[in-house]
């Protein structure tokens, strides 16, 4: 029987992602400057405040005031109107060294015996529903947040869009679980004040519905036919949204765990990512999990998969590595003995994750808005500025998760062609 699933994103400007936004950021500052940086910071958002928290190993010596007013002005909120401004919000640090009891843990004489930073479970998950083998719900809500942030920074077709932004998408799938159309699209989008409500709504919605949903169109064609007549759209459903961003809703680092992994498809470990760095498997076993899934997947070896792997805070060995193919397997094997050679090909000490994703560099600013996964790998060269006036350029991989380099591994392990 035909069912109904969504998936939700929201935009740089929401609140909560402001938060992970600043604390990326301050993760990739301290690992330019001290790759063994070990860092776990907060941040909380509200009107004209920002308060930084956390514990951190370094070696480096950083401005956060200056990196934090950087992001918020980068996301474009940059005027006094907004109730929380770059140059003018309040920035309060209260970040303070690490705990010796944690960091006996995870540093060992050995590099290779390095132990998890936490105890937990962590998910990887992959479909071939979408070329970069990410549930189409989260890739279609994603990519119109994408397209709403262009617009608003080129200022030309729509003048009026503030930085916050949510969206939501739900797709019909048929009795194959495939997806066939879509039903129902909800963008609700802050803006500048108009003159009068009626004229706002109306206006709102006919620049989304005749501007963005046909850009998204057009730039992503392999989602066209899923658009159609029958869409219901709900756009700013509760009418005015002026007052938004941390003045209208007060943002926390790692709120949007869902939105940052596969929109409720899956499952979730229940550990945030942005503000951690790579000792923390929160981070780097969620990142090498939807690695393996994606690999498994684009091998051909299922048409979907969920990986579970589980530590235990101070030691390197993984607890278990679990697999489901929800039935989809192509070879003659149970989940079970699925996952036994998968751990084979993958070696989920969290040294090795590290090594193997070149975790250790300062990548993470651009995991921070929509979505950690199903991202394109890329080399770019970043530039960072110590308070001592040192600059440090870097030139790193972004995505290495999303890397298909193990699927010739796969194939070879499986026997498939």
């Amino acid at each position: 029987m035909p069912y109904l699933f969504t998936s939700e994103s929201v935009s740089e400007g929401h609140p909560d992602k402001v938060a992970d936004q600043i604390s990326d950021a301050l993760i990739d500052n301290f690992l330019a400057f001290d790759p063994q940086a070990k860092v776990a910071c907060e941040t909380l958002v509200t009107t004209g405040q920002v308060v930084l928290a956390g514990e951190v190993k370094s070696k480096a010596y950083l401005d956060v005031q200056e990196i934090a007013r950087g992001v918020i002005r980068k996301i474009g909120y940059t005027k006094s109107e907004y109730m929380f401004e770059a140059n003018s919000c309040g920035i309060l640090s209260a970040i303070h060294e690490q705990s010796a009891d944690i960091n006996q843990g995870v540093d060992k004489k050995k590099k290779e015996e390095q132990g998890a930073g936490d105890q937990g479970m962590m998910f990887g998950y992959a479909t071939n529903e979408t070329d970069d083998y990410m549930p189409l719900a989260l890739d279609l809500a994603h990519k119109l947040l994408i397209e709403l942030a262009a617009l608003r920074r080129e200022n030309k077709q729509i003048k009026y869009l503030r930085p916050d932004a949510k969206s939501q998408v739900t797709l019909e799938y048929d009795d194959n679980n495939k997806p066939v159309r879509i039903d129902t699209i909800v963008i609700s989008t802050q803006h500048d004040d108009f003159d009068t409500e009626t004229k706002m709504q109306d206006k709102i919605k006919k620049d989304i519905i005749n501007i963005l949903i046909p850009r998204v169109k057009n730039k992503y064609k392999k989602f066209g036919k899923l658009f159609n007549g029958k869409i219901t759209y709900h756009i700013n459903p509760t009418g005015k949204f002026v007052i938004g961003g941390p003045h209208g809703d007060t943002g926390l680092t790692g709120r949007k765990i869902i939105v940052d992994t596969y929109g409720g498809k899956g499952a979730h470990g229940g550990g945030a990512f942005s503000g951690k760095d790579p000792s923390k498997v929160d981070r780097s076993a969620a990142y090498a999990t939807r690695h393996i899934a994606k690999n498994l997947v684009a091998a051909g070896l299922c048409d979907e998969v969920l990986v579970q792997v589980s530590y235990a805070i101070g030691v390197a060995k993984p607890m278990g590595l679990y697999i489901n193919t929800y039935g989809t397997a192509k070879v003659e094997l149970t989940d079970g003995e699925i996952a036994k050679i998968v751990h084979e090909l993958f070696d989920l000490r969290p040294y090795f994750i590290e090594k193997r994703l070149k975790l250790r560099n300062p990548i993470y600013s651009e995991t921070a808005a929509y979505g950690h996964m199903g991202r394109k790998p890329q080399e770019v060269t970043k530039t960072f500025v110590s308070p001592d006036g040192k600059t440090v350029k870097k030139k790193v991989e972004l995505f290495t998760w999303e890397k298909l380099d193990y699927v010739s591994k796969v194939k070879k392990a499986f026997g498939l062609k």
